[in-house]
């Protein structure tokens, strides 16, 4: 059985951040899927993992883990091929400027203005915030678009921490544009072929990973 155990949550992009770099480095684990509508993140025996009672947490003998770019700069330490974070100071300030951008730009308008408002029911009330951050979310997305014109991962020709973090997030906002909600807004980002095709090759490439299949949140199938 493998020594390392993960709590993870099926859907949450800083979960599939960390079960995808598991796949990309073929590490095997222990899996505690943890549901929230059945309080298991409320129970003891979790909470005594992690006492803010989010996933990812991970386990590895006697050491406990949790926020997912602490987990992935753990892993990329502790199992360091092939690296995720670079083989160079200059790769690894690149990978580590890219993994900023996203949290401090990209991430607060689209995960927390339009992603969940849409998965939650909450898009009425927050109809006007939704509809001010569609450009915001277009102008960080033309940003990336441009990247990815000239290499075809974020950081050169190998996939990265910065390629993991954000991935989980774009494919949350293809499937919140999926929602009969957003047809109340003019998302405009899909298809992605033709909105933004270096994004689009982008995504191809991530699905073609081995083992990425197993890292597809779950009930998301369903």
């Amino acid at each position: 059985m493998a020594n390392l155990e993960v709590y993870w949550g099926s859907g949450g992009q800083p979960s599939w951040r960390v079960i995808l770099a598991l796949a990309i480095k073929q590490v095997p684990f222990q899996s505690h899927l943890i549901s929230f509508s059945a309080g298991d993140h409320k129970k003891p025996e979790f909470v005594a993992l992690n006492p803010r009672h989010k996933v990812p947490t991970i386990k590895d003998g006697a050491f406990v883990l949790y926020e997912s770019l602490a987990i992935l700069s753990y892993l990329d330490r502790k199992y360091p091929e092939p690296p995720l974070f670079g083989r160079s100071p200059e790769e690894h300030g690149v990978i580590w400027r890219w993994v900023a951008e996203f949290t401090n730009y990209l991430e607060p308008v689209l995960q927390e203005r339009i992603v969940v408002p849409l998965f939650f029911g909450r898009s009425e009330e927050q109809a006007a915030s939704i509809r001010e951050a569609v450009p915001k979310l277009h102008e960080e997305l033309s940003h990336w678009e441009r990247a990815l014109g000239d290499s075809p991962w974020l950081v050169g020709h190998h996939i990265s921490a910065a390629d993991v973090v954000a991935f989980p997030s774009l494919m949350a906002l293809r499937r919140a544009a999926q929602k009969p909600a957003a047809r109340a807004f003019d998302l405009d980002v899909e298809p992605l072929a033709e909105r933004y095709p270096n994004l689009n090759r982008w995504v191809a490439r991530v699905e073609a990973l081995p083992g990425y299949e197993q890292t597809y949140p779950p009930h998301w199938r369903e």
